[in-house]
């Protein structure tokens, strides 16, 4: 490459900044860890799935499982999901109030499941079916206390994005982490649908 041609290269590239999207790579970053989530998830179903039925003498999920309050617990995730999606389409439309109603609400259903899934672990460690008591307790615990982890996380986040709405509005950024907060939530219905059917429904068949 002559002199010349370099000298054109470098006026080009002053005079010509070629700048991303602000934003354009949150989405694709945020694809990547949710990626990574499922691959832990599946780990996590992996190892259920090889210590599901080690029970060591002790309960097994017939005994510890109540299907009915389980089912109830489904219900209130599947409904946080159908709020969040009615948040977006009050986003999409630029209704502030809409949204941050709809995020509340969204919340409430999160904490709900939270209370009943607390609620389970409490009275299972109460009768002596702790995380410790057999291989397929602790796979139990592992899995579904990793997605009410995930869960907690996404309240808490949830409740910081609908601060950053108040104060700022339904701004460019604050819509990007909403349509992140969506996907991460959609996802957690997705595992819990997966756990709701290979853990209590085949467990209790």
């Amino acid at each position: 490459m002559n002199t010349a041609t370099q000298d054109s290269m470098s006026r080009y590239w002053e005079l010509e900044p070629h700048h991303h999207p602000e934003g354009a790579s949150t989405s694709i970053g945020f694809w990547v860890y949710l990626m990574s989530d499922c691959l832990m998830f599946a780990v996590l179903f992996a190892v259920f799935g090889v210590l599901g039925s080690s029970y060591a003498a002790g309960p097994g999920p017939k005994d510890l499982f109540d299907l009915e309050l389980v089912a109830v617990n489904t219900a209130m995730l599947l409904l946080s999901s159908i709020t969040f999606g009615f948040a977006m389409l009050a986003m999409a439309k630029g209704n502030q109030g809409g949204t941050l109603r709809w995020l509340a609400v969204t919340l409430f259903f999160g904490l709900c499941f939270l209370a009943i899934e607390l609620y389970e672990f409490r009275h299972m460690i109460h009768v002596g079916a702790g995380p410790q008591r057999s291989g397929f307790l602790s796979a139990f615990f592992t899995l579904v206390g990793t997605h009410g982890l995930h869960v907690t996380f996404g309240s808490i986040w949830l409740v910081t994005l609908m601060v950053q709405i108040t104060r700022k509005g339904l701004i460019p950024a604050n819509q990007r982490r909403m349509t992140c907060l969506s996907m991460f939530w959609h996802f957690l219905d997705v595992i819990w649908i997966g756990v709701f059917t290979f853990v209590y429904l085949l467990g209790m068949i």
